[in-house]
Formats: C-alpha cells, sequence, structure tokens
C-alpha cells in the first residue's frame, strides 16, 4: 500500500502517523498562564531530542488557525513549563486532563492530581509521576498548523529508587511508564522489555 501525504488530509495523515510510530512517550505538561493559572494536558508527538544541551520537543497543534492551545500559549509567554512523564498508575487521570477544560480551570484539581514544588521553577511538578523536568523554553518553530516547542531540561526531580545516586543509571525494571498507540485511545504498557547488547 503506498501512500501520498502529500495528498492526504490533515486529519487523514494524523490517523497514519499516531498509529504507525509507536509507541510514544507521554509528556503531561503543567505550565502556567500570565495570570498565574496552572494547566496541565498530555502531549505523544514528544521526546528528547539532545544532551547537550538537554533538550526536549512538544509538538502542540493549534485550536484553530494561528489560535494556540493553552499550553503553547503559556510556554510562549511565560517561557517555562515541567514535562510530567506518565506512568501506568496515572494513565485514566492523564486522559482525563485533555478534556474541553476553559483556561482559568486547574486540571490537577479536576483530575486529582496533587502538585508539588518543583527546583528552580515557579511551576508545579505532578507529584504523582515517577519523573519530572523542569523546561526553560529554547524556541517556537510556527509550520504549519503546529507549534514545535523546544525546551531546555534545567532540572529534574526522580522518584526515590529509580536512579542509583553513584552511576545516574536509571532501573528500567521498577518503570511501569505507559506509551501512546493509535487514536482515539490506545495505550500500552512497556513493562514487557527485553534487552540486546550494543555492538
Amino acid at each position: 500500500m503506498e501512500l501520498d501525504f502529500i495528498q492526504l488530509t490533515p486529519q487523514q495523515r494524523y490517523k497514519l502517523l499516531a498509529g504507525l510510530i509507536v509507541p510514544r512517550p507521554i509528556a503531561l505538561v503543567t505550565s502556567r498562564d500570565a495570570e498565574g493559572n496552572l494547566n496541565a494536558a498530555p502531549f505523544s508527538f514528544f521526546n528528547c531530542v539532545g544532551s547537550d544541551p538537554a533538550l526536549v520537543i512538544l509538538s502542540v497543534g493549534n485550536r484553530a488557525a494561528d489560535t494556540p492551545k493553552d499550553t503553547a500559549a503559556n510556554i510562549e509567554t511565560t517561557g517555562a513549563f515541567v514535562v510530567n512523564m506518565v506512568d501506568e498508575p496515572m494513565a485514566e487521570r492523564m486522559n482525563a486532563t485533555a478534556g474541553p477544560f476553559p483556561p482559568e480551570v486547574n486540571e490537577l484539581d479536576e483530575v486529582g492530581f496533587a502538585s508539588a514544588d518543583m527546583p528552580g521553577i515557579d511551576i508545579p511538578r505532578i507529584a504523582e509521576s515517577p519523573a519530572s523536568f523542569a523546561c526553560r523554553h529554547h524556541s517556537t518553530q510556527h509550520i504549519g498548523n503546529n507549534r514545535i516547542i523546544l525546551g531546555e531540561v534545567t532540572a529534574a526531580f526522580v522518584r526515590d529508587g529509580l536512579v542509583d545516586p553513584a552511576s545516574l543509571r536509571v532501573d528500567v525494571t521498577r518503570l511501569t511508564m505507559v506509551g501512546r498507540m493509535a487514536s482515539p485511545g490506545w495505550y500500552c504498557r512497556t513493562t514487557d522489555r527485553f534487552e540486546l547488547d550494543r555492538p
């Protein structure tokens, strides 16, 4: 089957990309607007893209032409955000944060997540997250209906027992992350793992 992406509609392209580029990690992003209102929203068009400097990338689609979603507007206004990684016990509440909440509504309160201080930033992390990353807005590229946001990681907060303090190696056997699969609502568990020696 050959597919000409240039001829497909954006929705058709989305279905194929979201269904075939899997599993994708989920960034449950916390941010604040100019008035200090807290926002939380999940994004699976997300990944880490560098370590020198440490960079993460989010692709945030506009609500409509040139109308940003709350997360993108907040990041571009305040210059900061927190990426909270999502494990299996968080999955249902993470999904609930994607609801159509008005900008002034705190999604964490609505779905029952606890907030906690994040080192070096005036935006809270989600206390239930196994790992949270404080990010400084690096840049945004406006490409079509997408805002491609780069964030520089300035600090992390990791659940006790996940990282060896001496080697900084992560114990992957203690992670129960979830990944995004196809739309509308497919996810996967990352507890079925195997190991290969790097050549």
